[in-house]
């Protein structure tokens, strides 16, 4: 029988996974498939039920609202899954049983790796936003040394969020606000430091109010992350390559975060060759 996997959600027909998982499978000439399964709240119990029963499914990618509905029914929790509380990957085993995984973290890491191999002074990232994406991003920042800036809405919430994650840290908080508007703090020598601002909250999607966000509170020499897929080129990005800074779009933690589920579901990691790039064109059609 056909292997398959899918992802689920409520609502789910806006996920690009299918069209991601479904150009590896071809690439690779897999006897498998994947798809959408669009599961209610009140459906999960039942889907991951019947699911668990079935041989030749391989597991699910969950997006919201499940992302936390979904670990009472799973016997094991990957520990990153544990520490961020929350799985977007459900592997069922051999014997029927389900763990979960939450691959954002590290598919929020690819792109950055290489900077991580190095040796740093000094590591500082600036995160705007305190939902679940900002915690996975957070979780992963702190596995590689990275005193963390974060900011939101509600500077109680990031320090909470802070203080569960990395308690002993020496990190910090700020309103959103702080970074909307102009400093003229000088930043000082940079050389052998890694700076990153990463923007990890909704503002500037389409159909949400753009990010206000001033430049001048970027140290030279700063990456921009924005994990914003819809549009791919934000005013961010935009913003910071034509200022000149490194930029990484949504499209990698997307597209890195699949890559380690699909191994997880199909044995083989996916074809990525060409850095991507075929890829790249089918997604932003």
């Amino acid at each position: 029988m056909t292997r398959y996997a899918e992802v689920i959600g409520d609502p789910i027909a806006q996920s690009k996974s299918p069209a991601i998982h479904m150009h590896w499978i071809e690439r690779l000439g897999l006897d498998a498939s994947y798809g959408r399964q669009h599961v209610k709240p009140d459906e999960l119990a039942g889907y991951l039920e019947r699911r668990a029963g079935d041989p030749d499914w391989a597991g699910c990618n969950v997006t919201m609202p499940h992302k936390l509905a979904v670990m009472p029914y799973l016997a094991r929790l990957d520990p990153l899954a544990e520490r961020i509380g929350a799985v977007n990957t459900i592997v069922r085993e051999s014997d029927g049983s389900l763990s979960g995984y939450n691959t954002d973290a590290t598919g929020f890491l690819e792109p950055l790796i290489a900077d991580f191999d190095k040796q740093h002074y000094f590591r500082m990232a600036r995160v705007l936003g305190t939902g679940g994406a900002a915690r996975a991003i957070v979780a992963g920042l702190l596995e590689h040394g990275i005193t963390v800036v974060l900011a939101g809405r509600n500077p109680d919430k990031a320090r909470a969020m802070l203080d569960e994650l990395d308690p002993e840290g020496q990190h910090h908080v700020a309103s959103l606000d702080h970074f909307a508007e102009t400093t003229d703090f000088e930043f000082d020598d940079r050389e052998g430091c890694f700076d990153l601002v990463v923007n990890a909250s909704p503002l500037g999607m389409v159909g949400q109010p753009p990010l206000d966000f001033d430049f001048s509170h970027v140290p030279p020499g700063s990456v921009i992350y924005d994990i914003v897929t819809a549009p791919l080129e934000t005013p961010l990005l935009k913003e910071a390559r034509t200022s000149g800074f490194r930029t990484v779009d949504g499209l990698s933690m997307l597209i890195g975060q699949a890559a380690i589920a699909f191994e997880k579901f199909f044995g083989q990691p996916p074809p990525r060759g060409d850095g991507d790039e075929a890829l790249r064109r089918i997604l932003v059609q």
